[in-house]
């Protein structure tokens, strides 16, 4: 259990920046900045923690880059850098580029994929409300939409698994999902473009995805993993490798 006294102390010069991001988790670990709050203001920063400004304005520099921070620009009681809400917009930015390194490998992105989903899907079976239903079914309306462009195809696709992550009530599951799926975003958009048969590959997503909207509404949720998780190994390897890597890739 994370000690509920942390204070703001003076930090070693040598590697400054990275000492100031340390002083800032140890407060975040502690409990005692929560989403929401602000960080006291950077000239306060500097006197709390003994460093130059420039070292205070790279480590938040860093956490807003990972999404921890946001900055609100103004001098009301809501402006200053403010404890993120929703992580996953920085969990996203970390794997799109890690996997534009080859740090992840796609091969890996996609078996983390079809783990996580498998699990949102049959939490979102056993969970979802209707305003749920109704975002998933949004999201197939918008797709069935003959002659849809493929940037909207894709954009639709993403949110309807966005909204059975959402659906399955767990915060973790579902910021870890909602990064994985909007991490291979580009890559599907990529495949998407060199399809000859688009309209059938097309029809065969929107097949798919009604099937598990179907069975979270039946509240099966052994069938609506196994649905999500076979559409996501099936697409990958039949479609996304096939016409990103060639035929001669050979089988997975």
């Amino acid at each position: 259990m994370a000690e509920t006294t942390a204070a703001w102390e003076p930090v070693p010069r040598s590697r400054t920046f990275e000492l100031v991001l340390a002083r800032i988790e140890e407060q975040i670990l502690a409990g005692n900045l929560r989403v929401g709050d602000r960080l006291p203001p950077e000239r306060e920063l500097v006197d709390l923690l003994g460093v130059s400004r420039a070292a205070v304005r790279e480590a938040l520099r860093v956490l807003e880059a990972q999404g921890v921070l946001r900055s609100r620009v103004g001098t009301g009681p809501a402006s200053g850098t403010v404890i993120a809400a929703m992580p996953s917009a920085g969990l996203t930015q970390l794997l799109r580029l890690h996997m534009a390194l080859a740090n992840f490998p796609l091969g890996d992105v996609v078996e983390a994929r079809a783990t996580l989903e498998r699990s949102s899907a049959r939490l979102a079976a056993e969970r979802a409300t209707e305003d749920d239903l109704a975002q998933m079914r949004d999201s197939l309306v918008r797709m069935d939409v003959a002659g849809l462009a493929r940037e909207q195809f894709n954009d639709c696709d993403t949110d309807f698994h966005v909204a059975i992550a959402e659906a399955g009530g767990n915060r973790l599951v579902a910021d870890m999902t909602i990064a994985v799926r909007n991490a291979v975003r580009h890559t599907l958009l990529t495949a998407f473009h060199k399809l000859s048969d688009w309209e059938a590959v097309a029809d065969r997503l929107r097949s798919e995805h009604h099937a598990i909207y179907e069975a979270i509404v039946e509240r099966d949720a052994e069938r609506a993993g196994d649905l999500v998780e076979e559409h996501i190994r099936g697409f990958h390897h039949d479609i996304v490798r096939t016409v990103l890597e060639g035929p001669e890739a050979g089988p997975s």
